[in-house]
């Protein structure tokens, strides 16, 4: 009799019912609040789901940023959809985790548009365990105060190259592109010892996706081809709502990014198709590129992609981590991250310095009092002649 009443109570298929769709609720909130789950008690605005910030980004920008650490503090939590980011915004703080400890910070999250783009997941700031670490101590040396040094002079060509005659063009000059341009070439220059050109005084006023053959000083076609692409590939990096179909799902639902971006990637006229051409026409110079370079028996290690190469042909590491895939995207990423974001910081200063006119001018009292407009200052003078320039940038 009991069981008869309690099988009238709660039928078996209700049961059954009831409990999948508790267990689907509970997946679901522990897919989309388990990353939050570890980082719970570090400070942040409250979150909403799948969007996470990303409403507030939209709202103020990127001076959300700075609105967030006046409220709470250097350190907070920001979510990009589903996955939260630990933001610093305390300059000595940066150097700690940058720099000290970036050691200790293997196994990072990947972004949902890096996951879009199979080049950037093989280079050295996303890979993982092992692999990792073993780039890391080869390409160590490249950061040291003594290289850093010797490329000053390097930087010194391409910015008087870069602003010879700034102000003879009669049109406005897109100092956002010319410092792009400036960026790209010193870090070309650094990674790959190839001079893409982008400097020279009669292009400063092109757009510069329209850099051409004849505007750069290799001859070889597949350089002038790997600019626009990269150029394009680094416009494309966005980290909001704007992004493909499969980047805006990669902040919503990260298990739905990849089917859906093979089959997107598959239709043309999709950003996730143009994106996937990009990349491969992409791929193609950078090979081309390290392909030429291991056929040179007279490189030195001066650029950064001769250093992996001298390092892989003496055995200190092992092919297989320096594969010649992993040996374009490593390199290939010191372009991508250090123009990118050299071309918006020197954008942002002086946009922030033109606003303040005091400001303005005790800069250049600084630069103008260090001498002669023809002296070259050494990496020393840089540290110790320019305190307030150090101050402001």
């Amino acid at each position: 009799m009991v069981s008869i009443v309690l099988e009238w109570l709660f039928p078996f298929p209700c049961v059954a019912m009831f409990t999948t769709l508790l267990m689907l609720i509970g997946g679901l909130l522990g897919y989309l609040y388990g990353p939050y789950w570890g980082l719970r008690k570090v400070p942040g605005p409250p979150t909403l789901p799948l969007v996470g910030h990303l409403p507030l980004l939209a709202k103020y920008g990127p001076d959300v940023f700075s609105l967030l650490a006046k409220q709470y503090g250097p350190i907070y939590r920001f979510h990009m959809g589903r996955q939260p980011l630990i933001l610093v915004a305390d300059p000595e703080l940066c150097k700690e985790v940058g720099i000290k400890k970036f050691k200790d910070i293997p196994n990072r999250s990947i972004p949902s548009p890096i996951s879009a783009s199979p080049l950037h997941q093989k280079g050295l700031f996303f890979t993982r365990d092992s692999r990792w670490s073993t780039m890391r101590n080869t390409i160590l040396s490249v950061y040291q105060p003594s290289h850093l040094a010797s490329l000053v002079p390097t930087m010194q060509s391409f910015i008087e190259s870069a602003t010879q005659n700034l102000d003879t063009p009669n049109e406005d000059i897109i100092f956002s592109n010319l410092s792009l341009r400036l960026a790209t070439d010193v870090i070309g220059e650094a990674a790959f010892g190839v001079n893409f050109g982008l400097s020279k005084p009669h292009s400063v006023c092109e757009s510069i996706k329209s850099v051409s053959v004849n505007n750069v000083r290799n001859d070889d076609d597949e350089v002038s081809d790997f600019i626009n692409q990269h150029i394009y590939s680094t416009t494309q990096l966005k980290m909001d709502l704007s992004g493909s179909f499969s980047i805006i799902l990669g902040l919503l639902a990260p298990i739905l990014q990849e089917p859906f971006r093979q089959i997107l990637k598959r239709i043309p006229g999709t950003m996730d198709s143009k994106i996937e051409s990009t990349n491969e026409k992409l791929s193609g110079p950078l090979d081309e590129i390290v392909k030429r370079r291991m056929e040179d028996k007279n490189r030195t290690s001066k650029n950064f992609l001769s250093l992996i190469l001298n390092a892989r042909e003496s055995k200190k590491v092992s092919e297989n981590v320096f594969s010649p895939d992993y040996i374009s995207a490593v390199t290939y990423e010191h372009l991508l991250a250090g123009s990118a974001t050299t071309a918006f910081t020197l954008s942002s200063i002086v946009y922030l310095v033109a606003g303040h006119r005091e400001v303005e001018k005790k800069l250049l009292q600084e630069i103008d009092g260090f001498g002669p407009p023809d002296r070259i200052p050494t990496a020393q003078d840089l540290h110790d002649s320019f305190p307030y320039l150090d101050q402001v940038s």
